[in-house]
């Protein structure tokens, strides 16, 4: 059965987690980046905790690169998350004590290459008819999901997009000539809005997929904004994505110093 939101109504959530990576190659080339860990659990594992938070806990995990590692761990979570006994005349395993996730989670390959737009597509006998949360494989953020999909359903289009404003990597510089002016490391807030994933969908949107080659971020949010079927939930907190060995390290180091902001209590 779906999870039922706080609301009361059915949701599944779609994680986009089978890309290559490619940009945080000195992790990705022995694991998908969604496996890379962050606290000595995946990435993966945050966003989904995120969700759970606010009662959603059916997963749908688009695989594609090193597929196989995904799946390996969470065939394995149920006995490598609690103490076990090994019975080692027969080999029979007992564990103990009660495991905190209560979550369902379906892993589907969807290709190699197939593009985010086409993994979408691809799942759409496991979304089936009903409004679906989507997000993608390697970002975190302190938003309020519960928030989203209120706003979501509010405004009665068919997808909703968190936009977000990303920590600029540079500091701005005021330069007279030569000489600098003023410097100043820019904040949060002075980026301008991007998409930042935790988008709420209907399943109308797939027909807006033509296929394997559609990039989701291209034709498909593009159409749906010039026929007026999009809306951004704006959220000025904390989102950070992980593409860089430079993002990786910075995440740690926040929940090394326990001051993560997306870490659920």
């Amino acid at each position: 059965m779906p999870t039922l939101t706080p609301g009361g109504q059915r949701m599944k959530v779609v994680i986009l987690a089978g890309g290559l990576g490619t940009r945080l190659a000195e992790e990705t080339a022995t694991r998908p980046k969604p496996m890379v860990e962050i606290g000595g659990r995946p990435m993966l594992w945050h966003i989904m905790h995120m969700y759970a938070h606010h009662g959603l806990s059916e997963f749908i995990l688009a695989l594609g690169y090193k597929a196989d590692i995904v799946r390996e761990y969470f065939l394995r979570y149920h006995q490598v998350s609690r103490d076990v006994t090994v019975h080692i005349a027969d080999g029979s395993v007992s564990t103990h004590g009660v495991l905190s996730e209560d979550w369902t989670v379906s892993m589907i390959d969807t290709g190699l290459k197939t593009q985010t737009g086409g993994r979408i597509r691809r799942l759409k006998r496991w979304i089936g008819n009903e409004t679906f949360c989507l997000t993608y494989g390697d970002g975190v953020s302190d938003v309020d999901l519960s928030k989203v999909i209120a706003f979501h359903r509010a405004h009665g289009r068919l997808a909703t997009v968190t936009a977000v404003r990303p920590a600029a990597r540079f500091g701005g510089l005021e330069l007279d000539g030569d000489r600098v002016a003023a410097f100043a490391e820019k904040s949060q807030t002075s980026a301008g809005w991007v998409n930042g994933g935790f988008f709420v969908l209907e399943p109308n949107v797939l027909d807006y997929i033509e296929g394997d080659d559609t990039a989701w971020e291209q034709a498909p949010l593009e159409r749906l904004a010039v026929e007026d079927q999009l809306r951004a939930y704006r959220h000025e907190g904390f989102w950070a994505p992980m593409d860089t060995l430079r993002d990786m390290n910075m995440l740690e180091a926040l929940w090394a110093g326990g001051q993560a902001p997306w870490k659920v209590r």
